[in-house]
């Protein structure tokens, strides 16, 4: 669970992160002064909320190293092999739904728009 909720913090933060550097390059050069330091600001926020993000993932990391220590005590090794498989592609698993939802939500945006110009 904690695995699922930091790996959404982590693509979420990004992606937001993503968008505020996306907006600060798109100002031109006679933006208010005002705008750009609002959007600086939002961009140095979201740093530092993603550096902490990712030092909660370690954490959870280094958990997950002593959960499977335990549970290689007391599992087969095929029935391992499985566990450690499951937990890696977990990670994976999410951040690909995460980015197909996110291209769901570019294409439904891309028809509204489309249907709003004809």
């Amino acid at each position: 669970g904690d695995l699922d909720k930091v790996v959404n913090l982590l693509l979420s933060l990004s992606g937001r992160l993503a968008r505020v550097e996306t907006a600060l390059g798109s100002l031109g050069p006679h933006a208010p002064a005002e705008d750009k330091v609002t959007l600086r600001e939002k961009q140095r926020l979201l740093a530092a909320q993603l550096e902490d993000a990712k030092e909660l993932r370690e954490h959870v990391g280094r958990r997950e190293e002593v959960v499977g220590a335990m549970v290689a005590r007391y599992l087969p090794a095929e029935h391992l092999q499985d566990y450690q498989h499951f937990v890696k592609m977990k990670s994976a698993l999410i951040a690909e739904q995460r980015e197909l939802e996110e291209k769901i939500k570019l294409g439904q945006e891309q028809l509204r728009c489309l249907r709003e110009s004809l």
